[in-house]
């Protein structure tokens, strides 16, 4: 062979494997993705429920097999979308900031890998009591043993916040670090007081405690909520309707949203196709926070990047 051939063949070798470099950086194409992961939370939470129901849907109509994972939660998510064990996350929207943003329970540690997809539905935090436990309001926690979540949680930061707007601090509680259906199980058998749990309503846990408890929702009132507002904008005023865990009357509180959030390598089209099955097929989920999943709101309460793939989606239905 001569040089001049063996040169043109080098050449050509060199530009083939820069274009492969670049489709990689770029996070490949969609066909290379065989299997996706959604880390979502504990069984007994909405999380996990929901994600069953959108990775059979993300399996049927973009055709990438998809399984919903349990996990710790929300910070938890954000490190896995980070360590490359997942692709898609849930998580909460003040979670999501903190994380980009290396704030609170990722101090020095901002992860710059993750955007957004859209928002889902408004998560509860609820203060979940006993009618035995005695507790009517926040100030009755004191001294009390309380489950706040895993210490760098959703649900801890919450439990964190509410006490503050409230004149306390984890200090004047007895805080245990449970999850959902320990709490759940803990409040049966009166090992604790009461238990922060921040899920969508109703929440499995919650309700399965209400089957054999008389279940009681600590109220937020009006002026605590909007003192908390005020100082953490992620938070808006929910209310609990009337039957949620068959209560008699609604119960004021407060709430995040719940999100998704998925690694900035993923494809664009893999991501646009993503988004579009999950907005356009609502009907066929069951869980009643499905009604509140909607392309028109997607967008609404998100502090992060949005990935170009689910921009491109919801620019086209606006």
């Amino acid at each position: 062979m001569t040089k001049k051939k063996l040169g043109i063949l080098a050449t050509l070798g060199l530009s083939a494997s820069l274009m492969l470099s670049a489709c990689n950086a770029g996070g490949g194409s969609e066909e290379e993705y065989k299997f996706l992961s959604i880390v979502t939370g504990g069984t007994t939470g909405t999380y996990y429920t929901l994600g069953g129901t959108l990775a059979q849907i993300i399996s049927d109509e973009v055709g990438v097999d998809t399984t919903a994972e349990v996990s710790q939660a929300s910070a938890a998510n954000m490190t896995a979308l980070k360590d490359g064990k997942a692709e898609i996350a849930f998580v909460q929207t003040d979670i999501a900031y903190y994380a980009t943003a290396g704030e609170l329970m990722f101090e020095g540690e901002a992860i710059d890998s993750i955007a957004a997809i859209g928002a889902l539905y408004p998560e509860t935090i609820q203060l979940v009591t006993t009618a035995d436990a005695g507790i009517a309001s926040y100030e009755d926690l004191k001294g009390k043993k309380v489950s706040v979540g895993a210490p760098g949680s959703g649900t801890f930061a919450n439990a964190e916040q509410l006490l503050e707007i409230h004149g306390m601090t984890m200090e004047d509680i007895e805080a245990q670090n449970l999850d959902f259906a320990e709490s759940q199980e803990s409040l049966q058998s009166g090992q604790i007081d009461a238990a922060f749990i921040t899920s969508g309503t109703p929440t499995g846990a919650v309700e399965a405690l209400s089957a054999t408890t008389e279940v009681v929702i600590v109220p937020v009132e009006d002026a605590k909520a909007d003192e908390l507002i005020e100082k953490y904008p992620y938070y808006a005023k929910e209310t609990i309707p009337v039957g949620t865990y068959k209560s008699t009357a609604e119960v004021p509180t407060v709430s995040v949203l719940a999100m998704l959030a998925v690694s900035k390598d993923l494809p664009e089209d893999l991501v646009y196709d993503i988004t579009k099955a999950i907005y356009e097929n609502t009907d066929k989920i069951q869980h009643p926070k499905g009604a509140f999943i909607k392309a028109e709101t997607a967008l609404d309460g998100i502090d992060i990047d949005v990935h170009p793939g689910a921009q491109k989606y919801f620019d086209e239905v606006k």
